[in-house]
């Protein structure tokens, strides 16, 4: 098979919606981070986006919805009915939530990594709202994108085309330009008797809980992004309150250091990845990272993937 050409890479919605009902994988964007799509009702095609990104084929998938006028009804074919589910999908999406529900019969196992449940969500992308309603529109029943962020698996999320090109240079791309957001959607898992969130995002714990009623803790239900470690950069990454004194004594000690101040939430979650790129790229020995304040859900965020990343990273 020849190398494709750059041009070739770079795709219209229209060309992605042809190669997405082949049984291809490409990379779409939304609001949170890029992600690697193919058609979760396809067993070989679910199977490419494992092979492309080297994720462990137990790792469970989100399947990514068309917008509908009445976001509950899409999770319709996907999972069982829960009255709590349809409270917060038409409450919150579309948008960065992902909810978890005991899968619906015919579900791929591919999807859901063999478990009993699936992982859905609504994005707020027009480009990727695009490419799914010209999707769903070719498919007889349920249809849906699954995509994990379309990066090798457990490395930097892409939010923006050129980190998926560098990251995975065959893949193809839809550009639909930088992430609003920057950081993957809040999970909520409802396959049990008590809501939880098993990991933050921009839709915090407050407004689901609003929404579901009180939260349990961890569920040991299975979800994307929520390994120890995740998101890492190859350059050895550090968490301090002080990063400028902490990037003073490293340079004491000979060795070279880049910092990533703090930031308002919403301004850290959507530079985060971009960053944590830029500066695995700057050729230093240590990365050092100022939390942010978690007062709210994408500082709550934006601290769980620094502290993955940190656990996986150099």
């Amino acid at each position: 098979m020849s190398t494709p050409r750059p041009d070739e890479l770079i795709l219209t919605v229209p060309q992605a919606v042809a190669r997405l009902c082949a049984g291809d994988v490409v990379a779409i964007p939304t609001e949170t981070v890029y992600g690697l799509a193919a058609d979760a009702g396809s067993p070989l095609a679910v199977r490419r986006i494992f092979a492309a990104k080297g994720r462990p084929a137990d790792h469970p998938l989100i399947v990514h919805l068309a917008a509908t006028e009445d976001p509950a009804a899409a999770l319709a074919g996907w999972a069982l009915p829960d009255p709590r589910a349809e409270r917060l999908v038409r409450a919150c999406w579309p948008g960065p939530l992902t909810v978890i529900l005991p899968r619906a019969p015919g579900v791929p196992d591919e999807v859901t990594g063999g478990r009993d449940t699936v992982g859905l969500r609504m994005p707020d992308h027009a480009v990727a709202q695009q490419i799914l309603a010209a999707f769903a529109a070719t498919v007889d029943g349920p249809a849906g994108l699954a995509a994990p962020s379309a990066n090798r698996f457990g490395r930097v999320s892409p939010t923006t085309a050129a980190h998926v090109r560098a990251e995975l240079p065959e893949v193809p791309v839809v550009d639909g330009g930088p992430c609003a957001v920057g950081v993957e959607s809040t999970i909520v898992d409802l396959s049990g008797p008590v809501a939880a969130v098993l990991r933050p995002g921009a839709v915090s714990a407050e407004r689901v809980a609003a929404l579901v009623g009180p939260l349990g803790g961890p569920t040991g239900t299975a979800a994307p992004g929520t390994l120890a470690s995740h998101y890492a950069p190859h350059t050895a990454l550090l968490i301090d309150p002080d990063p400028d004194a902490a990037a003073a004594r490293l340079r004491a000690e000979g060795r070279s250091v880049a910092v990533l101040p703090s930031r308002p939430p919403a301004d850290y979650a959507r530079l985060l990845y971009a960053e944590l790129r830029r500066l695995d790229e700057a050729g230093v020995d240590v990365l050092i990272a100022a939390p942010a304040d978690d007062d709210d859900g994408l500082g709550r965020a934006v601290n769980d993937r620094l502290q993955r990343a940190a656990h996986g990273s150099g």
